[in-house]
């Protein structure tokens, strides 16, 4: 495997894959891209640095519709506090579906650890990886809403 596009395998996998089985949500993928500024394209997103093989990270950027679906898919109606919810969430789904990608990626021969998630909120945010390299996104389609799961590594 050597373009971005077919490193973006594993990712889409378990992203469907995590979704469907921790939130009820079947997300569709769209084409991925290489992503041209920071501006995250979601309203809540967590970040992993990742280290071994190679560096870089991934991103999981939800919109806040689907954000809010993603909480009421893993925690139904026990919802305390939807923003605290919505971070915690987004980290946990994140660091699922890093872990499922990474393994994945394993497959192939490129080994990584990942970090703890770091979590953002807000309209317009910036998601800064750690790689210099080309970031590629993933769209992705729920009947929630959108979300994004980017990632790079050198």
């Amino acid at each position: 495997m050597s373009t971005g596009v077919e490193y973006a395998k594993p990712f889409i996998k378990a992203t469907i894959e995590i979704l469907a089985t921790m939130a009820n949500m079947q997300a569709k993928p769209g084409k991925p891209f290489v992503k041209k500024d920071h501006t995250s394209e979601g309203d809540v997103s967590a970040i992993i640095g990742f280290t071994g093989d190679r560096n870089g990270s991934i991103s999981v950027s939800f919109t806040k519709s689907a954000a809010i679906a993603l909480v009421r898919g893993m925690l139904g109606d026990d919802i305390q506090d939807i923003l605290q919810d919505a971070k915690d969430a987004v980290g946990e789904i994140s660091n699922m579906i890093s872990g499922q990608a990474r393994a994945g990626l394993a497959e192939t021969g490129l080994v990584f650890q990942g970090s703890t998630p770091s979590v953002v909120m807000g309209d317009k945010h910036t998601i800064t990886h750690v790689s210099k390299a080309p970031v590629i996104s993933i769209p992705f389609e729920t009947d929630h809403g959108t979300f994004f799961v980017e990632f790079c590594f050198e």
